[in-house]
């Protein structure tokens, strides 16, 4: 009986997925949308993430324009963006709210680089613990008879491929993060 990994290839999967969202949402000086995905705004006595009570787009290369559906959120938008502290200068209009983007200094630089290797680190402190998870079930099925000694330290070894598969492409998003950073 062969040892199934696809619990582990999920879990690295969805860490994956999580790293990038992470990475997606740290400010590099060029405005994207994805940086206002953890904004929520009070709307109608409810907290409701700044998609759903306006329209978010592109202005200019430093510069988003949010355009509220209902034209008195727009103070609940300013003070929610204001709240995230995602170092963003934020004006309103008649046309609704301006983000713009400031231009990143070295400290800044630095400072996001620094966030990047947490993210990193958080994730690796996740398939840390997975592998763990998947490494204690295998030596359980060993001691219950489900499988031999020798396979044991086969799968261990199998499993160790996977999760480094995993680390390797943790470490490519985030060499591509600070290349991102410090090119901006």
């Amino acid at each position: 009986m062969a040892y199934d990994f696809s619990y582990l290839k999920v879990k690295i999967s969805d860490t994956e997925d999580w790293l990038k969202k992470e990475f997606f949402s740290i400010r590099t000086g060029q405005a994207t949308p994805a940086i206002l995905d953890s904004v929520r705004v009070d709307s109608y006595g409810a907290k409701l993430p700044i998609i759903q009570v306006a329209h978010v787009g592109v202005e200019d290369a430093r510069t988003l324009r949010i355009v509220p559906y209902d034209a008195s959120a727009g103070k609940e938008i300013e003070k929610a963006i204001v709240a995230s502290n995602l170092g963003l200068s934020i004006s309103s209009d008649e046309r609704g709210v301006r983000v713009s983007f400031p231009e990143l200094t070295l400290e800044n630089r630095e400072a996001l680089g620094k966030v990047v290797k947490e993210k990193l680190e958080q994730a690796r402190i996740s398939l840390r613990g997975e592998r763990d998870h998947v490494w204690s079930d295998i030596q359980k099925q060993m001691k219950s008879g489900d499988i031999a000694e020798d396979e044991k330290f086969q799968y261990k070894e199998e499993m160790q491929k996977i999760i480094d598969v995993g680390n390797s492409d943790f470490e490519l998003l985030a060499e591509k993060k600070e290349r991102e950073i410090l090119d901006k």
